[in-house]
């Protein structure tokens, strides 16, 4: 089975060490509830209350028909609702139909596991986390897909061996293909009950259709605290949006000894589009014609202390203002609340700062900035066929960050 998909890009301004200090998956059943599958055009209702572990999975029906109950095996939250028409899963089941089948990602996109992500609530639950949204920008499409940017505000995380809240700074980063399948980058900031401090970067995939977004987590934490085992286990989970209620629910499984089994679903990118990348771009060349300059307001930092990767280091970006240059003088804006530069101390420094910028005509561009100290390059992301599209062809490289008042200053330039 095949479906098709494609990728993601990112965001955010560099912002150096100078500055660092101030500058469910609902759908179970209970033990009473009832699933069943729908073959080609009807399905059963799944009655059930509130669930703890294991109800069973409603498969989608063939052809369209209507899906069983409550989509996808669930762990805990409220039972899933008879399946619509067309395929319609229960609630915060997967209305694509995808069911049990291991889905397995784009090339481009894998998320850590190309043979597949399988069903992960047969898996060991280890925490639920609901996090509390603010802003959604729609970017519009660009030229990945249709991107939107999710910021958190908040929110908190319960399982039997963690509890943690999330702290301001973090995002989604949402990609809808031009095949409907869906790409999802999101990268978090907790603080876990003994003070610890945690980053979160999770990679998610969703064929088209399905509402709910099977996610891979990368956890970084101290090396030194009783939370460490979270940096080597095998973990898959479910994201599932509550637009209504402002809310991501996040639903995290240990999948040490689940196998990425048949049935299994494909996701393709479509033809012909540019894929996101999940890295920092190591493109190089000297500076053209300035595009923008920056000056970005920043939140005091936050250390993760040296984990498997090195030290993270993150400064929220809190906002700031954008001014044209030579490439697009008309360009004039700020810097939106919301991201971070989430950069790495290791034996260099990589800086790697997400974001996104408002202008004052109304469009959304997002911004990744990555790279070490006199090496940043930038990649950009609006609306193909908006009046900075410029910046979503061309290619350009980043000057170092100045001291600025409250923060930084930055300048664009095109690359040649």
């Amino acid at each position: 089975m095949k479906i098709g998909n494609r990728s993601t890009t990112l965001l955010m301004v560099g912002i150096l060490g100078i500055c660092s200090g101030g500058c469910g998956q609902s759908s179970e059943d209970s033990s009473g509830g009832t699933t069943s599958s729908g073959p080609g055009g009807t399905a059963s209702s799944g009655s059930g209350g509130t669930a703890d572990t294991g109800g069973g999975a409603g498969t989608g029906g063939a052809g369209g028909g209507t899906a069983g109950t409550g989509g996808a095996e669930g762990t805990g939250g409220s039972s899933g609702s008879a399946g619509g028409s067309a395929g319609t899963g229960g609630t915060g089941g997967s209305s694509g139909g995808s069911g049990e089948a291991t889905i397995v990602p784009d090339p481009s996109w894998t998320c850590g596991m190309p043979d597949g992500i399988p069903l992960p609530t047969r898996g060991e639950l280890v925490f639920r986390a609901t996090l509390q949204l603010g802003e959604t920008h729609d970017v519009g499409t660009t030229q990945f897909g249709r991107r939107r940017l999710l910021d958190v505000t908040g929110g908190t995380l319960t399982g039997d061996e963690i509890q943690a809240t999330f702290l301001t700074g973090g995002m989604e980063l949402e990609l809808t293909l031009s095949n409907g399948s869906v790409e999802l980058e999101e990268i978090n900031i907790l603080r876990a009950s003994d003070g610890t401090l945690i980053y979160l970067r999770s990679c998610g995939v969703a064929p088209a259709g399905d509402a709910v977004v099977r996610v891979v987590p990368d956890f970084e934490v101290p090396n030194s605290s009783s939370l460490a085992w979270l940096n080597t286990g095998k973990f898959a989970g479910t994201r599932v949006v509550d637009a209504a209620a402002g809310t991501v629910q996040l639903d995290i499984y240990d999948i040490a000894e689940v196998a990425a089994g048949e049935p299994k679903i494909q996701i393709e990118d479509p033809d012909g589009v540019p894929d996101q990348s999940w890295e920092c771009s190591t493109a190089t060349g000297a500076r053209g014609s300035s595009v923008f300059t920056e000056s970005v307001t920043l939140g005091s930092s936050l250390s993760v202390g040296a984990s498997k990767r090195g030290t993270r280091n993150i400064i929220p970006i809190t906002g700031g203002t954008v001014t044209g240059g030579m490439l697009l003088n008309g360009l004039s804006g700020s810097v939106l609340p919301g991201g971070a530069d989430y950069q790495l101390i290791g034996s260099t420094t990589v800086l790697d700062a997400r974001y996104a910028l408002s202008s004052n005509d109304g469009e959304v561009i997002v911004v990744r900035n990555c790279g070490p100290f006199g090496a940043l390059v930038p990649v950009f992301e609006t609306r193909a066929d908006g009046p900075y599209a410029i910046l979503n062809t061309k290619q350009y490289v980043s000057s170092d960050p100045g001291v600025s008042a409250g923060g930084v200053s930055l300048t664009f330039y095109e690359r040649k």
